[in-house]
């Protein structure tokens, strides 16, 4: 999975190949495998602002919970602080013998794959991590309008939740 710092270019949207430019359609090949060259359009004026704003990356707040059987809180911290280093954008965890919850911001495309990416990290990062072999039990995905929004109105995280690893 790749991480990214914020207005990066995501794999497969920023460069161009030699192939097939800009706004250029690559040619699609039917069920028979027969090249469907003679359909091709031309493409409008204004695909190219179109292409770019499907393929821009937005940023994404994302609260993963997690829970199960309980284990040592040292290790649960130890396992949480590996995972705040191995993924950059963690903003704070919080945790507990048998639960723990991880904020952060994700960088994707639409709302599908950053829940998507969410979705996988506890597992890609639990050998790594050494996290405990708890289930998500819960996922909040929301765009950065509404998350500054929530903060705005007081419905945000709370303001002494400071960045890092912290119990509840």
């Amino acid at each position: 999975m790749r991480r990214a710092r914020p207005g990066a270019v995501p794999r497969g949207t920023g460069g161009t190949s030699s192939a097939r430019r800009t706004g250029e359609e690559r040619a699609l090949a039917s069920v028979d495998g027969i090249h469907a060259e003679n359909s091709r359009r031309e493409p409008a004026a204004d695909a190219e602002p179109q292409a770019r704003e499907r393929n821009a990356s937005r940023l994404w707040h994302v609260t993963l919970s997690v829970s199960g059987a309980k284990a040592p809180v040292t290790e649960v911290r130890r396992a949480l602080e590996q995972l705040a280093h191995d993924h950059p954008f963690l903003l704070t965890s919080r945790y507990a013998g048998d639960h723990a919850e991880i904020r952060y911001w994700e960088e994707a495309r639409d709302l599908h794959d950053a829940a998507a990416m969410a979705l996988r990290l506890w597992g890609e990062h639990r050998a790594t991590a050494k996290l405990p072999p708890w289930e998500i039990v819960g996922l909040e995905v929301i765009d950065r309008e509404t998350y500054h929004q929530r903060v705005a109105e007081g419905y945000g995280p709370p303001p002494a939740t400071s960045v890092g690893v912290h119990p509840y």
